[in-house]
């Protein structure tokens, strides 16, 4: 026998609660729909005034993409998403637009959407699937994405079968991913062909095997390691034993070319400070416990400031300046970006060529997209002594964007010095280079359209493979009793 609660009737209270939550997520769709709007007619402002600029590398589409990732202090990649969403509502999926800016689907079921039609390319086709999806999508935000896709697929299946989004085959989709995680580790994970599978797993455990029974490391701790000694190019594992008669022990470890940098306190190092060190590029902390540990077996360089130095007399910072521009950012300097630091370049905020100075004051990381950016499409910005950098757009609004470094190294955000100011506006400094701009070889356009027509050729060989494959099965001749069949 089951008790039972007993279930008091709705009060006027909770309905009221239950109509709250509901009048807030409808209006969360329609405010994410608002900004999709909002997004699509500032393209349309921007394409007015800069026509004709569609083989650039950094095309209109890109600078408005960085806009609003500025405007929204996100990434770059991130700030495109939101574009080609917002361009896909304005001109491909109307209906469904519609729907979404009711608040009836909410931003999740729309990506869906926007994904699993990429490929449509006929505009009828497109329509009707559009016309379709907007009749039955209020009915499935509470689906999963799998059951998404399988829904969506359906419908675009009976009208564009070539359409249909499929996963690439597995022999395609090898990869190796290596993820930070907490403390200074990192998780390593991917799918490769069996051989080399195979081959790695002998590997480890061959270089698991080359130190002593007295070495206090568990067979898995040996594995993980040996793909560090692989990394370095050994043929064998350093022992950890400790012991001088050790035949397997030695207290260096072998040497590699593969250098990984790791910024720390100097007290973290001395066991005098517990603030945790990063690798430049990497979200995760190492624990000064950790850092130690990894210190005992790596080179240490300091980073000095160069507090009132002179400016170099070159275009191309010296490796100490450039080692501490790089330590001081972390990452890129524009609103909302997150590339590595050791993957940009280092540009003068004032430009050399403009009696700008080589110099920690007049210098900061730049990936190279947000450089053409400030280059050619009139983002300007001013850079403080401490490093910070405050950004003007070409619409005017202002940014401000503090070194990587400031919380947890504030040492290297110390004031390096004033520069002269050098004559003329920022705009004559930088003056027109659009003659210069890098060229694509295809547009973006034609870029998306091979692209699409490619998966759909793809997608058109293994249906009709798939075809004939059934034809074939299902017209076998019947096999005589006792006879073996013909395959």
């Amino acid at each position: 026998m089951f008790e039972q609660a007993k279930v008091k009737p709705p009060t006027p209270a909770t309905t009221a609660l239950v109509d709250r939550i509901a009048a807030a997520s409808r209006a969360e769709a329609q405010a994410a729909a608002e900004r999709l709007v909002s997004i699509a007619d500032l393209f349309e402002e921007r394409e007015k005034s800069f026509g004709g600029c569609d083989d650039w590398v950094i095309d209109l589409f890109e600078a408005v993409a960085a806009e609003v990732a500025a405007t929204l202090r996100i990434g770059l990649g991130l700030g495109t998403s939101y574009l080609r969403y917002a361009m896909a509502m304005r001109h491909r999926l109307p209906k469904v637009g519609a729907r979404f800016e009711a608040g009836d689907i909410d931003f999740r079921l729309f990506q869906t959407i926007v994904f699993r039609t990429h490929l449509i390319t006929d505009l009828d086709a497109l329509d009707e699937v559009d016309a379709q999806i907007a009749a039955r999508a209020p009915r499935w935000p509470a689906m999963s994405r799998r059951r998404l896709a399988g829904a969506i697929d359906k419908i675009v299946a009976k009208v564009d079968p070539d359409a249909v989004r499929r996963s690439k085959e597995s022999i395609e989709d090898r990869y190796v991913k290596v993820q930070a995680t907490d403390d200074g580790m990192a998780e390593v994970v991917g799918q490769v062909f069996d051989t080399t599978g195979k081959a790695l797993d002998r590997r480890l455990d061959e270089l698991a095997g080359t130190v002593c029974d007295g070495d206090p490391r568990t067979r898995d701790q040996r594995r993980a390691d040996a793909l560090d000694a692989m990394v370095a190019g050994a043929d064998r594992l350093t022992c950890t034993c400790g012991s001088d008669t050790c035949p397997a022990w030695s207290n260096t470890r072998p040497a590699g070319n593969v250098v990984i940098h790791v910024v720390a306190e100097q007290g973290a190092l001395d066991g005098t400070s517990q603030t945790p060190a990063v690798i430049p590029g990497s979200d995760a902390l190492i624990s000064a416990e950790v850092l130690r540990e990894l210190a005992a077996n790596a080179k240490l360089l300091p980073v000095i400031g160069p507090i009132d130095a002179p400016p170099e007399p070159r275009y191309s910072p010296s490796r100490a300046l450039a080692d501490f521009v790089r330590c001081r950012d972390l990452t890129c300097r524009a609103p909302g970006c997150d590339h590595p630091a050791a993957n940009c370049d280092l540009d003068h905020t004032i430009p050399y060529e403009r009696d700008g100075l080589t110099h920690a004051s007049n210098l900061k990381a730049l990936c190279r997209k947000h450089h053409l950016l400030k280059t050619f499409w009139g983002w300007r910005d001013e850079q403080l002594p401490d490093g910070t950098v405050i950004w003007t757009l070409p619409d005017g609004r202002r940014y401000v964007t503090m070194p990587g470094s400031a919380l947890l190294f504030p040492t290297l955000c110390t004031p390096t010095g004033y520069l002269p100011e050098p004559g003329g506006s920022a705009e004559e400094r930088c003056g027109n280079r659009t003659a210069m701009m890098p060229r694509r070889r295809r547009t973006r356009a034609q870029y998306r359209a091979a692209a699409i027509e490619a998966e759909r050729r793809r997608n058109h060989e293994r249906r009709t493979q798939r075809q004939r494959w059934n034809n074939w099965y299902f017209d076998l001749p019947s096999v005589p009793d006792g006879e073996p069949p013909p395959f």
